[in-house]
């Protein structure tokens, strides 16, 4: 199989499994489809929006589509809802037609694939630095402080996300957070998919002072290692520019970019 028929192959296995086969991500959360589109909808707290288009999806049917969606945000209240764009949707300018719906893209993303099998599962820590799994309200502090630091943004919304996922349905999360001392410098999760050959890495960050020492690369590998004792084929991210040469570094494939387009109703 050459590259680029990997890559092919890949991403429509991504596309049918992870997409338009789309399972809830969390407990209170369910899916919808239609012929379009594939839409998760839950409270506000949660991430509201669409995962799937129809790659046969014409301009009217699209501009329908966009419409319904925006009417069933502001119907339901919501603060927010995104529409998850893949470069390779159709119609070629859903961007242009969102955005003249009210929708606001957020910065795209890189969406890359790995093989658990073929990833190191070995995990090396600098010197001074432990993992500390998360399994509790006092684990999950650690991992917020961890992403505000890595982030520079607030942490709330995914403190009630991680808590209600150790609450009602832990057992496809796994949450990490790297120690220095008693102090978090690094937290990453992972989200297992059953039913489909994905395990989706989400927030891995690193505090800036401890970038380039490897903590990030040793939370792919612990992770891996739970993807592969759990008989999970493939690791997927969707990665910002800081993560993505790592992450080529180590063999993922990069199969498009990703861009959250946002509807936030007017107040």
């Amino acid at each position: 199989m050459t590259q680029n028929q990997d890559h092919r192959s890949l991403l429509a296995v991504f596309d049918r499994e992870m997409r338009q086969g789309a399972r809830p991500d969390g407990p209170g959360v369910r899916v919808e489809r239609t012929d379009d589109l594939v839409r998760q909808v839950g409270s506000d707290h949660d991430w509201n929006g669409v995962v799937w288009s129809s790659p046969d999806l014409d301009a009217e049917r699209a501009d329908a589509a966009i419409a319904a969606q925006v009417a069933h945000c502001t119907e339901r209240g919501y603060a927010e809802f995104e529409w998850k764009l893949y470069a390779h949707d159709r119609p070629a300018d859903l961007g242009v037609r969102l955005l003249a719906a009210g929708f606001v893209p957020d910065e795209p993303e890189t969406l890359l694939v790995a093989r658990v099998a073929d990833q190191p599962v070995t995990v090396r820590l600098p010197e001074g630095v432990r993992l500390r799994t998360v399994r509790d309200e006092a684990d999950v502090e650690l991992m917020i402080r961890a992403h505000e630091r890595a982030f520079g943004s607030d942490g709330s919304r995914l403190r009630r996300q991680v808590l209600t996922r150790l609450r009602e349905d832990p057992e496809d999360f796994v949450g990490v957070v790297a120690m220095a001392g008693e102090e978090p410098v690094s937290s990453a999760r992972m989200e297992l998919y059953p039913g489909t050959g994905f395990a989706g890495l989400w927030g891995g960050g690193t505090a800036e002072e401890w970038r380039g020492r490897g903590v990030y690369r040793a939370l792919i590998a612990f992770r891996a290692g739970i993807a592969a004792e759990r008989g999970y084929r493939y690791l997927q991210v969707d990665a910002t520019p800081d993560s993505r040469p790592i992450l080529e570094r180590l063999g993922f494939t990069v199969l498009g970019t990703t861009t959250p387009y946002v509807y936030r109703p007017a107040s």
